[in-house]
């Protein structure tokens, strides 16, 4: 039980690290750990016109999923896709802005590195 809270607790500070180095980068954080039916979405930030969906995965050393890269398959990128559409109906002013994906991996040294997810906005 005590290393979940741990697990859930670093996650948590690398969510809060990417978001605030988006921030410093004049992104407007709109939600953080915006759940539906179909899935959370970690980040959701926008600028004028753009929007953009982060998935965070926390990693204290590159493993077997290479680091949370292998974290975010298919199924996982269908679900992001889902509650996307699910946070633009809840949400229609961002209907027609342009759509980001990537995913943020945060290592144990704070390093972020970014991947772009395709086919989700």
């Amino acid at each position: 039980m005590l290393l979940l809270a741990v697990v859930m607790a670093w996650g948590a500070e690398a969510e809060a690290q990417v978001a605030v180095l988006l921030c410093r980068r004049h992104w407007r954080l709109l939600d953080c750990n915006w759940c539906c039916r179909w899935g959370e979405l970690d980040l959701v930030l926008a600028k004028p016109q753009r929007l953009l969906l982060v998935e965070v995965k926390a990693r204290r050393r590159w493993g077997l999923d290479h680091g949370g890269l292998l974290a975010c398959g298919p199924r996982k990128r269908c679900r992001l896709a889902r509650a996307l559409r699910c946070w633009l109906a809840a949400h229609p002013s961002y209907a027609f802005h342009s759509i980001e994906a990537h995913l943020a991996l945060v290592d144990g040294e704070g390093q972020v590195r970014w991947f772009p997810l395709e086919h989700l906005g």
